[in-house]
C-alpha cells in the first residue's frame, strides 16, 4: 500500500505548471506609405547629418554593373539602375570603394564589362590616330583640327532648399570661350548645371568645327549620346514618367542637329575622374563652383 507522505493538516501542493516561455521580441517594420519623402543618415563620414538625398551628402558610392545593357562602374543609382533596366539576368551590386567595385567587375563581368576598364580600371584608351593628348594616364586620340573642351556642374547644397549652381566651360588657361557662370532658372541642380555646361560649350564653337567635349558626367554623355534615341521614340516618357532636364537635353539635340546640317560634325565624347589629376577637368570645376556663387 502506497504510503502517503503529506503529513496531517498540511495541504498538499498541486503540481508545478510548466513556466510559459516568454514571448519572442519581434521588430516591427513599418511600411513606408508610397511617395513618403525617404531621409538618408551618415553616423561617420565625410559631412555627419542627415539628408533628403544620397548626392547631397557628399558620401560616394560606386555601383558595379557586371553584366546589363551598358557595364561599368557607376557613380549614381539613377543611371546605374538605366544600365540594367529589362536586360535579363543582370549582376551588379553596390560598393563604398571604387576599386572594389571594379574587381567585382573583374572577376565577376565578361568580355565587355571588362574593356571598359581598360587599364588600371579607367576607361580603355581609344584607337590610335594622329594627335595624342593624355589625361587621366590614358591617350585621347584625335586629328589636329579636334578642339578639346571641358565642362563641369556644380551645386552647393545639391538636394536641398536654398541650393545653388553653377556652369563651367574651360578650352584652356586664360580663353577667352571659358564659361563660369550661375544656372538659371530652377531647379538649381548638379544635373542641370552639367548639361548646361556641354550646351554652353558647343554654342562657342563654330558649327563646322569639330570638338571634343570632356566631361566627368557619365548621365550627361548618356542623355545626349544614348538614352535620347528611345526617349524621343517614347514621346519623352520613361517608366516613372516624364524625362527630367527634357528642356536642356533637347537643346543640346539641336545643337547638335544644326551643326551636322552645316558641317557634317557631331561632337565627340570622352568620360573623365571627376576630381582627380586631370588639369582641364580640375579648373572646369574651378569655373563652376565659381559660378554657384555668383549672384542670379
Amino acid at each position: 500500500m502506497p504510503v502517503n507522505s503529506t503529513r496531517k493538516g498540511q495541504a498538499s501542493k498541486p503540481p508545478s505548471q510548466p513556466t510559459k516561455p516568454a514571448p519572442a521580441k519581434t521588430s516591427r517594420k513599418r511600411k513606408m506609405e508610397p511617395g513618403a519623402q525617404k531621409y538618408y543618415a551618415v553616423r561617420a563620414g565625410v559631412n555627419p547629418g542627415v539628408y533628403l538625398t544620397w548626392p547631397e551628402s557628399g558620401e560616394e558610392r560606386y555601383y558595379a554593373v557586371a553584366i546589363g545593357r551598358e557595364p561599368g562602374v557607376y557613380t549614381d543609382w539613377d543611371t546605374a539602375s538605366l544600365a540594367i533596366k529589362g536586360w535579363k539576368g543582370p549582376k551588379y551590386k553596390r560598393f563604398d570603394t571604387r576599386e572594389d567595385a571594379e574587381n567585382y567587375i573583374r572577376a565577376h563581368g565578361d568580355a565587355a564589362a571588362q574593356a571598359t576598364l581598360g587599364k588600371n580600371g579607367d576607361e580603355p584608351p581609344a584607337k590610335k590616330s594622329k594627335k595624342t593628348t593624355a589625361t587621366e594616364g590614358l591617350q585621347v586620340l584625335d586629328e589636329p583640327d579636334v578642339i578639346h573642351v571641358y565642362t563641369d556642374g556644380s551645386s552647393l547644397s545639391n538636394g536641398r532648399a536654398g541650393a545653388v549652381a553653377g556652369v563651367g566651360v574651360w578650352f584652356g588657361e586664360g580663353d577667352k570661350r571659358n564659361v563660369s557662370e550661375r544656372l538659371q532658372g530652377e531647379p538649381q541642380t548638379n544635373q542641370r548645371a552639367e548639361l548646361t555646361a556641354v550646351l554652353r560649350a558647343l554654342e562657342k564653337v563654330p558649327l563646322d568645327q569639330k570638338i571634343r567635349i570632356f566631361s566627368d558626367s557619365k548621365y550627361s554623355i548618356s542623355c545626349v549620346d544614348e538614352w535620347s534615341v528611345n526617349w524621343q521614340k517614347n514621346n519623352w516618357m520613361t517608366a516613372n514618367g516624364p524625362v527630367k532636364n527634357r528642356d536642356i537635353i533637347e537643346a543640346i539635340l539641336a545643337k547638335i542637329q544644326e551643326r551636322i546640317e552645316a558641317g557634317g560634325t557631331k561632337p565627340l565624347w570622352r568620360w573623365v575622374k571627376g576630381h582627380s589629376d586631370t588639369a582641364g577637368n580640375i579648373a572646369a570645376d574651378e569655373l563652376a563652383v565659381r559660378g554657384a556663387k555668383r549672384r542670379a
